[in-house]
């Protein structure tokens, strides 16, 4: 009787827990590779690295658990047109956006525009530490 009730409470299937659950790990994923980069520890780092990895793993066995099930369905793939259109849109507000800097900024177009590349890398070159944000 009382397994009769508990089973009539219970709407979510197999597929939505196993789907909460995948995102769960991503989630968590997300948040240790976030602690890992932010640290200044190189132990704590080391420990969110490994934590991540192990929760990628997870994720993996989960994901392919729920795909052999057939409760994961994978996007369908995109047309190739359909890149295309949006590689040409991207480029055109590249340009665009490069016209109106030049622009905007007159003579100080010799100027280097800010990029994290550059940072990082001038980081590396001035002191020989590794750069962690």
């Amino acid at each position: 009787m009382y397994q009769q009730q508990q089973q009539k409470q219970s709407v979510l299937t197999e597929e939505d827990l196993a789907g909460g659950i995948l995102s769960d790990l991503k989630r968590i994923v997300r948040e240790y590779a976030t602690a890992a980069t932010e640290s200044t520890c190189p132990d704590i780092r080391q420990l969110f690295t490994k934590l991540t990895d192990n929760t990628l793993a997870l994720q993996g066995q989960v994901f392919q658990a729920m795909q052999q099930a057939n409760m994961y369905n994978t996007s369908s793939p995109a047309l190739r047109q359909e890149l295309d259109k949006q590689a040409k849109q991207y480029q055109q507000t590249k340009q665009k956006t490069n016209q109106f800097l030049q622009q905007t900024l007159g003579g100080q177009q010799n100027q280097t525009l800010y990029t994290p590349q550059m940072q990082q890398s001038s980081q590396h070159q001035q002191n020989g530490q590794p750069y962690y944000m």
